[in-house]
């Protein structure tokens, strides 16, 4: 089975379908304000509506208080939360809701543990490391430190683009990958053309 891919920080209806007229497994939104790529409670419910049932719908959130996370899942009615902060493991799973967990690589990062402790998780989701981001970033880490033998789905985000994306793939054999600014022609503006040929690259055997 190919890759899956996730689009995330998409901002307008017209991307989202887009994205999904190009095949996309998955689509992010990004209700953290200090994101380019925000959108508001309201405009994650209109993009929402556009989400055929078969792609799946995350909101990714960023060390949020319980009640707006109870909020989303009223009101935005995603598929999957993504937790993108600091959240401990006994605040995500208190929501009883299907979430992933990302992890971002700094050099301590112990990954056996981290599993150990969101083993709840539906996916655990690993990014670059940058002490004043929470993602979003652009860069990449060293993919080798991922185990290719893991008891969890895994997600690879971090400076994936349209040329690296197969490469990725290859190397780390993710569960599915995640992009956002690799295939923007502006922070929260999609490229169709990116975004296909980031979909074609990441699923061609």
């Amino acid at each position: 089975m190919s890759v899956q891919v996730k689009i995330c920080g998409i901002t307008t209806t017209e991307q989202a379908l887009m994205a999904q007229q190009a095949g996309a497994d998955a689509l992010g939104l990004v209700l953290y304000r200090k994101s380019s790529r925000y959108v508001s409670l309201q405009q994650a419910i209109d993009v929402r509506r556009s989400i055929a049932s078969d792609v799946l719908a995350v909101v990714l959130l960023v060390n949020a208080d319980k009640e707006f996370v109870k909020q989303v899942i009223a009101e935005v009615k995603p598929d999957l939360l993504q937790f993108h902060g600091d959240e401990t493991a006994e605040f995500c799973q208190q929501f009883e809701f299907p979430y992933i967990r990302a992890l971002r690589m700094h050099d301590q990062l112990d990954i056996a543990a981290e599993a150990k402790a969101y083993k709840s998780a539906h996916s655990l989701l690993f990014d670059a490391w940058h002490a004043d981001q929470y993602g979003g970033t652009g860069e990449r880490f060293d993919w080798h430190r991922l185990p290719r033998e893991r008891t969890f789905n895994l997600i690879l985000a971090g400076g994936l683009t349209p040329a690296n994306v197969a490469e990725a793939v290859a190397v780390v054999a993710p569960d599915m990958v995640d992009v956002s600014g690799g295939v923007e022609s502006a922070p929260g503006v999609k490229d169709p053309q990116k975004v296909r040929d980031f979909i074609a690259n990441a699923k061609k055997k």
